[in-house]
């Protein structure tokens, strides 16, 4: 099943808005891919959400970027900003990047985003999105979204 951003934000409109808006909040944040080895590796990335997907771009030959040619899972985490208050909450989108070769769509983001050139595009499809939140200081709430479910929404004390 393909998941873009689009069909995300279609089934869970309330979700995505606050996704995006963490993600708006900072330009960077910080991507988990798989070395060859297959222990993580995080970097810093800016993100875009652009014409109904979730697009990663990257500089040349970076080594995120050969990561995700050779497996395409990836973790994302939205910048938590200064400080301990997870101000709008704690925000993670997993999935899988696929690199976009497509001349029309590169331009197309070329032309919205202005990124240096040359440049790494990828697609992403998501396999899950979760926000961690603090309610009356006192209970932990996660909210877990998946392709094909609706949202289940977890409390902690």
């Amino acid at each position: 099943m393909h998941t873009n951003w689009k069909a995300f934000a279609s089934a869970e409109p309330a979700l995505a808005k606050t996704v995006e808006e963490r993600f708006g909040a900072h330009t960077h944040h910080v991507l988990a891919t798989l070395r060859k080895d297959g222990s993580p590796r995080t970097t810093g990335l800016e993100v875009r959400f652009l014409k109904g997907e979730l697009w990663l771009g990257m500089m040349p030959d970076s080594l995120k970027a050969r990561d995700l040619r050779r497996d395409p899972r990836f973790a994302l985490q939205a910048n938590p900003g200064p400080g301990t208050g997870m101000g709008g909450g704690d925000v993670r989108i997993s999935g899988r990047a696929f690199e976009v070769e497509d001349a029309d769509t590169r331009a197309a983001y070329s032309e919205e985003v202005g990124p240096p050139e040359p440049f790494h595009l990828f697609r992403t499809e998501l396999t899950e999105v979760v926000r961690t939140s603090v309610e009356d200081e006192t209970y932990l709430v996660l909210q877990v979204w998946k392709p094909g479910e609706p949202v289940r929404t977890l409390t902690r004390s």
